[in-house]
């Protein structure tokens, strides 16, 4: 069941581990700007909606600075794990919204707040922003597609979701698969 992955450091060591392909990638590609050599430059950000006994080394975000004196730009690589400035973790984000899509499952808004910790507030804003803002966004635009035909933009996440389901079969990879298509486009 997708709310119990939530609970589990698998996922999110999962997570870590497509976060740290994808900076690596990153890393070897040079500043974006100027072409100059990148050094490491992480920081520790600190999520909520996870498991709470995660290794601290989960909590860094990836970061990147150009090593050129007249560029010394910050470069962000993508991340599976951080969905952009947001407090939750991305995969609670993708998650806890497809669930509260799913009415019948018996994933009431309330329910959801009570389990995850998270403001009905806050799940209202994602389920908006996912129905009203995303599809228009030039990053769905970019990768829609990529999908099947099947995915509506009137049912994202949770149809996004469910196409990496049937396409992966375990949930847990499925998630992972999905959260790095969002966030690499690939």
């Amino acid at each position: 069941m997708l709310s119990e992955l939530l609970k589990k450091a698998n996922l999110f060591h999962l997570l870590f581990q497509i976060d740290l392909d994808l900076a690596r990638k990153c890393h070897l590609s040079g500043c974006p700007y100027c072409g100059g050599k990148l050094h490491q430059s992480n920081y520790v950000r600190k999520p909520r909606g996870g498991p709470p006994s995660l290794p601290e080394l989960y909590l860094l975000r990836h970061s990147f600075c150009c090593g050129a004196s007249d560029c010394r730009r910050r470069v962000l690589p993508a991340s599976c794990r951080f969905w952009g400035r947001r407090v939750c973790w991305a995969a609670v984000i993708l998650v806890v919204t497809a669930l509260g899509q799913g009415r019948t499952s018996g994933f009431s808004i309330n329910k959801l707040s009570h389990l995850f910790g998270i403001d009905r507030k806050t799940i209202c804003r994602w389920m908006v922003y996912f129905r009203e803002q995303f599809p228009q966004t030039p990053l769905w635009r970019r990768l829609r597609g990529k999908v099947s035909a099947d995915v509506k933009d009137s049912e994202l996440p949770s149809g996004l979701l469910r196409h990496f389901i049937d396409q992966f079969g375990s949930e847990e990879i499925a998630i992972g698969q999905c959260l790095r298509f969002l966030a690499a486009g690939t």
